[in-house]
């Protein structure tokens, strides 16, 4: 077999058979395929798309370019979640230690940039020593002893993922549907949790842009676990909005400890707790969904979640002072209010283009060498529904570079619409799909 007659097999529209997809799977992995042909395979999915059998069997090859965690022998049910990306989404930061403590053991890998944010272990790394490299055992004596830890993809775990997720991070290739479902599952199947809930973000700043193709992408990644022996649950959650008020790294690393100190924005609380609740309903620690939110919920209330992250905060070598500290955070020299140009209630505002201005001060990241400014960022002072007057501040860059505050403004304003009647009140779930079902 040849890389580029495959190329061009994919290109014009033909089906790819398991063996040929095995055969540029591992050849990349091995270094024997370069940047320069996966890149147009790549390109060439993103067009022509792959249908089931290929896609599962794009998951498979990617799970066997590594090791497979083994946490069969841990004291409790293991669980995983992943969100498909978008826009101040820090949900894994509140989430992991919150289903920790109730219980469920979580060895989370996680990635970096999302294109316009950093990813979660970007975020993770503005937290003074934190560790994101562990060792397979590393990873597996740390759950089994606090019960939770967010890691890094290594070398060992789907290490074709990893290089195939840098690639199309660069390459405009990230929005495809089954690269997306084959990267998430592959992750979370090479982590070795039984139990695994995808939080697929549906809007403007999510990378699937309308409830048809999200739901497409849940009925695909359910599939791909069931025929893999997984519990699998998709819950469609709306990102047309920031979720939260912050976006940036450090800022909303600030943003998911004040949610574990039950005092953080309430859209992301109540997310988290219908995640945890679906979550711990997954792996049977809750009779019923409902059971797992109220069981989230308490964990919240009690402290028991924001102790668990310290907990993990300080296994992996960071900081645990960060809880009650913020200030050992990573702070960016420079604030710049922007203004509202009107007055009225915000009817809606673009994720996207803040995601865009966030990643304009250096908050993301365009090229795989880019460096993250994890100081950086946009803290909106309004969320959509509430009243603004003129001139009230609409939102706070924060800035390293004064150059960039002008896109930044730009963008800003043009993702606010402002008018004169309160907008109707949003779903914070839109839908759910499961293997349970």
């Amino acid at each position: 077999m040849r890389a580029v007659d495959l190329i061009a097999k994919k290109r014009d529209g033909s089906v790819l058979s398991p063996e040929e997809i095995d055969f540029l799977v591992q050849g990349y992995t091995r270094g024997e395929i370069p940047d320069y042909q996966m890149a147009p395979f790549l390109l060439a999915v993103y067009f022509q798309g792959l249908n089931d059998e290929e896609a599962f069997a794009l998951t498979q090859s990617m799970i066997q370019s590594g090791q497979i965690l083994d946490l069969d022998d841990l004291p409790g049910p293991t669980g995983d979640k992943h969100s498909t990306g978008g826009v101040g989404d820090k949900v894994s930061l509140v989430l992991v230690p919150l289903v920790s403590a109730c219980g469920l053991y979580v060895a989370k890998m996680s990635g970096r940039g999302l294109e316009h944010t950093g990813g979660t272990i970007d975020k993770l790394e503005a937290i003074p020593g934190f560790r994101t490299a562990l060792s397979k055992e590393e990873l597996v004596a740390q759950v089994r002893k606090i019960g939770c830890a967010i890691v890094a993809q290594t070398p060992d775990l789907a290490p074709a993922d990893g290089k195939m997720y840098a690639l199309r991070d660069v390459t405009a290739t990230v929005e495809s549907l089954p690269l997306i479902a084959s990267s998430v599952m592959s992750k979370k199947i090479a982590c070795g949790a039984q139990n695994i809930l995808i939080d697929v973000k549906v809007g403007r700043g999510a990378f699937m842009k309308d409830l048809e193709s999200a739901q497409k992408l849940a009925r695909l990644m359910v599939e791909i676990g069931k025929k893999l022996g997984r519990r699998v649950t998709c819950v469609l959650s709306p990102m047309d909005q920031p979720l939260g008020y912050a976006v940036g790294n450090a800022l909303e690393v600030k943003e998911a400890i004040q949610a574990l100190c039950g005092e953080g924005p309430k859209d992301l609380i109540e997310t988290v707790c219908d995640l945890a609740g679906e979550l711990l309903y997954l792996g049977g620690l809750a009779n019923s969904i409902s059971d797992g939110v109220s069981q989230a919920a308490a964990a919240l209330r009690q402290g028991l979640a924001a102790v668990k992250f310290q907990q993990m905060i300080e296994a992996q070598g960071g900081d645990g002072r960060v809880l009650t500290e913020l200030w050992r955070l990573p702070q960016a020299p420079l604030r710049w209010v922007i203004p509202a140009r009107n007055c009225g209630f915000v009817q809606s505002i673009d994720a996207l283009k803040v995601g865009l201005a966030a990643m304009s001060l250096g908050a993301g990241r365009e090229r795989i060498e880019d460096a993250v400014d994890l100081s950086v960022g946009v803290l909106l002072a309004k969320k959509v529904g509430e009243r603004v007057e003129m001139e009230e501040p609409i939102a706070t860059l924060y800035v390293r570079n004064r150059e960039r505050i002008g896109e930044a403004q730009r963008l800003l304003e043009e993702s606010f619409v402002i008018g004169e009647k309160p907008a109707e009140k949003r779903l914070q779930i839109l839908g759910r799909i499961s293997s349970l079902d």
